[in-house]
């Protein structure tokens, strides 16, 4: 059914009159006689009593009236909430974060909550390799990880952030005293390391395979907190992304960061190609590029180290 047809057929019963009618829709009378001609013939059975430039609407008339009141209404409700989504003034998402990098969104959730106060955001956590899962899956829009992700595969990334691994140990630590370590320089000592389903861990475990030894994991958590204070008891050597260092009390303690010839933390979004991605996500992607990108990037930092 032709909604305009409807909307000009309810304007006419309304005013009772093809001219008035006419003039409400800015159109001329026979543009309104010729649209209800052409809803009468859609429905099969006469819609109004002509007489002169009077309408009444007969039996069937009176149910499209007011069924086509409903759905007119329904129409302007339809296009105010699309309206309302494009301008971001409501919707709903939810970002995946794995809680090794929530601390460097801080910054960005207060960011989006000035700018779009509006839209109703919700944080899910999990481990980079559950996000990516999640996001493949269409159970979330967007999510962040530790780069790179599996390919070829149906993610895409854009990178935000690109920083150092550190080694935390015990202040006896083998290695104390040097201010940047080769990977290879941790080849006999016992490390502590996120749990398997971190891609950290995988992005560990490659680079060692790469230096040409296989780590010495001494105990595993999904808690980084948990593998600092295990460092300082001297139970092993930790590796930690240097934003989760910059919030440790390095007192006691022996860090130094690995050179960039072993491994970077390089973390960015993540969403499946070529899918569609709401307003609300593409102001999340705007918004953490503007915090997190190249020019956000010291600001990030400054908080993540307060």
């Amino acid at each position: 059914m032709d909604v305009r047809a409807l909307r000009y057929f309810v304007e006419t019963v309304s005013c009772a009159s093809f001219t008035q009618a006419a003039k409400k829709l800015f159109v001329t009378q026979s543009t309104v006689s010729k649209m209800i001609r052409q809803l009468e013939d859609e429905v099969g059975t006469p819609l109004l009593i002509r007489d002169g430039h009077t309408a009444r609407p007969t039996d069937t008339g009176r149910i499209v009236y007011e069924r086509g009141l409903h759905i007119l209404g329904a129409m302007r409700q339809l296009s105010a909430e699309v309206r309302q989504a494009v301008d971001l003034e409501r919707g709903e998402l939810e970002v995946g974060i794995p809680p090794m990098i929530n601390l460097l969104f801080i910054p960005v959730v207060q960011r989006f909550r000035e700018r779009h106060p509006q839209i109703r955001l919700s944080l899910r956590e999990g481990t980079g390799q559950a996000v990516e899962r999640l996001v493949a899956a269409g159970e979330l829009e967007v999510g962040a990880t530790v780069l790179p992700v599996a390919a070829p595969g149906p993610l895409q990334a854009r990178r935000f952030g690109s920083y150092p691994l550190w080694a935390v140990g015990p202040a006896d630590a083998a290695w104390a005293g040097k201010a940047t370590l080769p990977l290879g320089a941790l080849r006999e000592v016992p490390l502590l390391i996120p749990t398997e389903d971190f891609a950290l861990t995988r992005r560990l475990r490659q680079a060692c395979e790469s230096a040409g030894f296989e780590p010495q994991v001494a105990a595993q958590s999904a808690h980084w907190d948990f593998l600092a204070a295990m460092a300082g008891s001297g139970l092993g050597t930790a590796i930690l992304p240097e934003p989760l260092v910059q919030r440790l009390k390095t007192r006691g303690l022996s860090t130094a960061r690995l050179a960039r010839s072993g491994v970077q933390w390089e973390v960015g979004h993540i969403w499946v190609r070529d899918r569609y991605l709401s307003y609300a996500a593409r102001a999340w992607l705007e918004v953490c590029e503007s915090v997190l990108g190249t020019r956000g990037r010291s600001r990030a930092q400054a908080a993540a180290q307060a």
